[in-house]
């Protein structure tokens, strides 16, 4: 595996690449990597030739009193475990090689970020797309590989790639649980263990709402509170929000119908988890 730190070095490198007529497959990540994000490295590598990996944790897309400076890291783990799950290349560039000037532009998402975690997060989007944009300049992947976990994100991001004509295939990939259901996040190490044996809950909480809608609920009111009350029953957890939406576009549905995503997120003292299921009426 090929260790690069310099945006130009990676960038001439996925020139060759390409002309040597080689597909890349990319998968972004923010580091401490987990199992969620070395299942996208394998669904990377039935597709493509070359494999490339960037853990890079953004500046941009973290707010004032977020957790930048304490967000987990560590190099030396990751890249044993990207070398291990068959990355090629591994990008780890600064934040200074990143962004080596002052910034004279700048990008704004308009839609999809008015609710779920945009509503709290004024400007993290903004953020993620910047950093995309550079990114798929750089790496110049024929396909790229994002968890459903943060399905806004991909939602956002879909929106990236149709309003600037990117030439990349976004590949969505499934969640990856744990045995209780509980998503794996690099966040999760801010659990305590009583937080940990709760958490499985807001998944719970969300396959009830599936199963109503699946049986014929119509009611989107009665959906959404059964979640809260099994959150509120079932956990010490602070509710952040709960929500059924279209998707990918996450406009607000007046009954369930066509292709939907029920979402939570919910904080504990330390930690906030983000979670949700896609479904097809």
């Amino acid at each position: 595996m090929r260790i690069i730190t310099s945006k130009q070095e990676m960038q001439q490198l996925a020139k060759d690449n390409k002309c040597s007529g080689k597909s890349i497959g990319f998968v972004p990540t923010m580091g401490y990597l987990h199992e969620g994000h070395l299942t996208l490295v394998k669904e990377a590598r039935t597709d493509n030739d070359i494999i490339i990996m960037s853990i890079f944790v953004n500046p941009l897309q973290f707010g004032p009193g977020e957790d930048f400076e304490a967000y987990p890291r560590n190099s030396e783990r990751d890249t044993k475990l990207a070398q291990e799950a068959g990355v090629d290349i591994l990008f780890m560039p600064s934040a200074k090689n990143m962004y080596t000037n002052e910034r004279s532009t700048g990008m704004t998402v308009l839609k999809r970020t008015d609710t779920l975690c945009g509503v709290n997060r004024p400007g993290h989007f903004d953020g993620v797309v910047t950093v995309l944009s550079k990114l798929f300049n750089i790496v110049m992947p024929d396909r790229a590989y994002f968890g459903l976990k943060d399905a806004q994100q991909f939602a956002v991001v879909s929106g990236l790639v149709e309003d600037i004509d990117f030439p990349v295939e976004l590949v969505p990939v499934q969640t990856v649980r744990e045995p209780s259901g509980l998503a794996v996040s690099s966040r999760n190490v801010y659990l305590t263990d009583e937080e940990r044996e709760q958490a499985p809950a807001l998944y719970t909480s969300l396959r009830r709402a599936e199963e109503l809608i699946k049986n014929g609920e119509t009611n989107i009111t009665f959906i959404l509170d059964s979640v809260r009350d099994y959150l509120v029953t079932h956990t010490h957890a602070v509710i952040d929000y709960v929500e059924l939406l279209t998707f990918p576009q996450l406009e607000k549905v007046s009954a369930p119908h066509g292709k939907m995503i029920i979402a939570a997120a919910i904080k504990f003292s330390k930690a906030r988890l983000i979670d949700n299921i896609i479904i097809d009426v």
